[in-house]
C-alpha cells in the first residue's frame, strides 16, 4: 500500500513577527496574519495531497492564548481536515504545554492529542501504521521523559513523535534531551521531531527529521520554511521532502561594495540583491536585512548617512511589491584608509578621545547597562542576549560615525 503523511512542527499560532511593527504600522499589518495563513496552507496541502494523516510535533501555540480566537482559529483549521477524512495526531511541546496552555476547546473528534504522562501509542490498522508519542505536561520535563517509549510494534511502520532539542546542539535550548543513538535503539522506522526551527533530515536509517517552524518569526529565520512530505510504499518510506508553506519570508543579503566608487553604484548594486530576492520568494511577502561589506573609501560616509539610505531602500524596496520590507540595513564596510590617519586628518575634533572618554565614564556605564537589559527583558525569547553581544562593536560604530561626518566625503586613501 501506497500513502502520503505530512509531517509538521512549531506553528506557533499568533506568534508576533519580531523586530517588524514596531517600525511601520501598514507593513505589521500586512505580515501580522502570516503565521495564520501558514496553517491555512498547510491544511490545503494536507487536504490537496490526500494524505492519511497529519503529525504535528508540539509548539502549536505559543503560550496562553490572547484571546480565544486563537484556538477557534485552529479548530476552524482542523475541521476542515476532518470534512476532509484526515486525522490530525499531536505531540504538545514547551510551549503549548498542559501547564501552559489552561484553556481548551472541544476540538474535532478527528484529532488526537497524545498524553503527557508517559508516552501512548495509536494504530492506524488499515495502514499498518503504529504513532509513539507523548506530550509536555509542563515547560520542563524530567531526563527520564523518553523512556516511556514503547517499543516497535511488529509488522507495522513505526513513528516516534517527540519535541524536543536532541543534544542541544543547533541553538536550541535544551528540552527532552536525548541523543541521536537513543534515538535508534528504538527500532522506529521514523522520528517525527519538533522544536528546533530549521528544518532537517537528521538520519536517514532510521529517518529522523525536523521540519521546521512552519513561519519564519523574526530575521534569524530566513528561507523557506514548511513541512515535510513523507512517502510510504510496500511497508517502508521511500521518500521525506521539505514542502514550503510560509506566508511572508525573512531574507538576508550580504551585498560586496569594495569596488564601488560612489553611492549611486552602491545603490545599483543593493537594488540587484534586492531583485534576486524577491524572485527568490515567489511572490511572497519579503522583509529583507540588507548587510553592505568590503574595503571602501565610502566606508565612513556610508555609516554617516546609514539612516537616510536606508529609509531609501525602503522606498525602492516598493517598487518590486507592496510587501517588500527593508527590515534593516547593516554596514559592515572598512576604510582601506587607517583609522589613524581619518583621525589625524579630522584636526577639527579629538574624536578618539572624545568617545574613549565618554565609555569610560561610570555613568555611562551604568545607565547603557540598565537601557539594554530593559530591552533584552521585553525581547522575544528568541532575540534575547543578541543586543548584549553586539554592543562591543558600539563604539567602533561611533568613531566611524563621526569620522563619516567630518570627513570630506569626496576624499581618497
Amino acid at each position: 500500500m501506497a500513502f502520503t503523511f505530512i509531517h509538521a512542527a512549531d506553528l506557533h499560532i499568533d506568534s508576533p513577527l519580531a523586530a517588524l511593527g514596531c517600525k511601520d504600522a501598514l507593513v505589521r499589518e500586512r505580515f501580522a496574519h502570516a503565521g495564520r495563513r501558514a496553517v491555512e496552507n498547510l491544511v490545503a496541502e494536507t487536504i490537496a495531497a490526500e494524505a492519511a494523516f497529519l503529525l504535528i510535533c508540539g509548539d502549536i501555540f505559543d503560550g496562553e492564548w490572547r484571546d480565544v480566537s486563537t484556538g477557534h482559529f485552529f479548530a476552524r483549521e482542523l475541521g476542515r481536515l476532518e470534512r476532509a477524512g484526515i486525522p490530525t495526531f499531536i505531540v504538545k511541546g514547551n510551549h503549548d504545554a498542559e501547564s501552559q496552555i489552561v484553556r481548551g476547546l472541544p476540538y474535532p473528534k478527528s484529532m488526537h492529542f497524545f498524553a503527557s504522562r508517559g508516552a501512548e501509542t495509536v494504530a492506524i490498522d488499515s495502514l499498518r501504521v503504529a504513532l509513539h508519542g507523548r506530550s509536555f505536561g509542563s515547560r520542563l520535563v524530567g531526563d527520564d521523559f523518553l523512556a516511556s517509549y514503547p517499543p516497535p510494534r511488529e509488522g507495522y511502520i513505526n513513528i516516534g513523535l517527540l519535541h524536543t532539542a536532541l543534544d542541544g546542539s543547533r541553538g536550541h535550548e535544551s528540552y527532552a534531551p536525548c541523543t541521536l543513538d537513543d534515538l535508534k535503539r528504538f527500532g522506529y522506522d521514523y522520528w517525527a521531531l519538533g522544536h528546533v526551527h530549521a528544518a532537517e533530515i537528521v538520519a536517514r536509517d532510521p529517518f529522523i527529521v525536523y521540519p521546521g517552524n512552519i513561519q519564519g518569526r523574526h530575521a534569524r529565520e530566513t528561507g523557506a520554511k514548511g513541512v515535510m512530505r513523507v512517502s510510504v510504499e510496500e511497508g517502508r518510506i521511500v521518500d521525506v521532502s521539505p514542502l514550503a508553506l510560509d506566508a511572508a519570508r525573512w531574507a538576508q543579503a550580504d551585498v560586496d561594495v569594495a569596488s564601488c566608487h560612489d553611492e549611486a553604484e552602491v545603490v545599483t548594486r543593493i537594488e540587484a540583491a534586492m531583485r534576486a530576492e524577491h524572485e527568490r520568494c515567489e511572490g511572497r511577502p519579503v522583509a529583507l536585512r540588507i548587510t553592505l561589506q568590503g574595503a571602501t573609501t565610502l566606508s565612513f560616509r556610508l555609516v554617516a548617512e546609514h539612516e537616510r539610505l536606508e529609509a531609501d531602500l525602503r522606498a525602492i524596496g516598493f517598487r518590486h511589491a507592496e510587501d517588500f520590507w527593508v527590515e534593516s540595513l547593516k554596514i559592515e564596510t572598512r576604510s582601506p584608509m587607517r583609522r589613524a590617519r581619518a583621525l589625524e586628518e579630522t584636526d577639527t575634533l579629538d574624536v578618539e578621545a572624545l568617545i574613549t572618554g565618554v565609555a569610560a565614564e561610570p555613568e555611562f556605564s551604568v545607565a547603557l547597562t540598565e537601557l539594554l537589559a530593559s530591552i533584552d527583558e521585553k525581547s522575544p525569547r528568541e532575540l534575547r542576549g543578541t543586543l548584549r553581544a553586539e554592543t562591543a562593536a558600539l563604539a567602533e560604530e561611533a568613531r566611524d560615525l563621526l569620522l563619516g561626518l567630518l570627513s570630506d566625503p569626496e576624499g581618497d586613501a
